[in-house]
């Protein structure tokens, strides 16, 4: 299987780091004009550095998804963008407390970023979709989604579930303008700040447990998330829409 992307426009979200910036990386080897974002400047630099010096071609902007306008600036500025992969998402940095000490600001943070900034996203390039009658829209989720957050952290587990219904959803919407829209469900993955901060917090007996309950018996690196994503913005998934892959090493 050759996958190349020549002559595609390929968006991502959430590209500063982790599963963004391998899949930003992907996407440029293989002839991809990819544009990236995200809200952490310096690391968007790196994921810039990183696709040029591999041969690739990436332009980077800093934009919050959670800003309706400033996304539309952005696909504007990129043009007719072909293969969107929404990736911005995460905690915002919150830990898992027990429900009753929830704020609303701090519940609605987490679903802004996770689901309306995706939904803003495909918003945004449907119209230039449409009009070609091809397009691929991948959404990042997580295992969380489909289960329980190994965070405890309420908003977190529903606002991937909520990504993943709207996966769903826009499949049916835009498929009858060849738009294929699917979702990727990551395992725990060792990928940025925060997973790192989540895998030292499980000590030497938690890091043994989480792996043990992997069927591959093996961490996945944020490669293996990108390697799924080429094959939904390929050819070879045209006839895939509306679906959940679970990467996770095996649960």
């Amino acid at each position: 299987m050759n996958l190349q992307y020549d002559g595609r426009t390929v968006m991502v979200t959430g590209a500063a780091h982790g599963f963004g910036r391998a899949i930003s990386l992907a996407f440029a080897e293989r002839g991809a004009s990819v544009w990236a974002c995200d809200v952490l400047e310096d690391e968007l630099g790196e994921t810039e550095r990183l696709c040029r010096a591999a041969g690739g071609a990436c332009s980077v902007r800093t934009v919050d998804v959670r800003d309706k306008h400033a996304i539309e600036r952005f696909v504007a500025e990129a043009g007719d963008v072909q293969i969107l992969v929404n990736d911005a998402g995460g905690v915002l940095g919150q830990t898992g407390r027990p429900l009753e000490a929830v704020t609303p600001e701090d519940w609605q943070a987490i679903f802004d970023v996770n689901v309306t900034g995706a939904f803003y996203c495909a918003q945004a390039v449907a119209p230039g979709m449409k009009a070609a009658r091809w397009g691929r829209i991948v959404n990042i989720s997580s295992g969380a989604g489909l289960g329980v957050s190994l965070t405890g952290i309420q908003a977190y587990a529903s606002a991937k579930a909520a990504q993943i219904g709207l996966t769903r959803q826009l499949a049916h919407e835009l498929g009858p303008w060849g738009i294929t829209v699917n979702n990727i469900a990551p395992g725990f993955v060792r990928s940025n700040p925060t997973t790192e901060k989540q895998w030292q917090s499980y000590g030497t007996e938690g890091q043994r447990a989480l792996v043990e309950g992997i069927a591959l018996q093996k961490l996945g690196t944020p490669e293996d998330i990108a390697w799924g994503v080429l094959f939904f913005a390929s050819e070879y998934a045209g006839w895939i829409t509306g679906q959940v892959l679970s990467i996770d090493g095996g649960k």
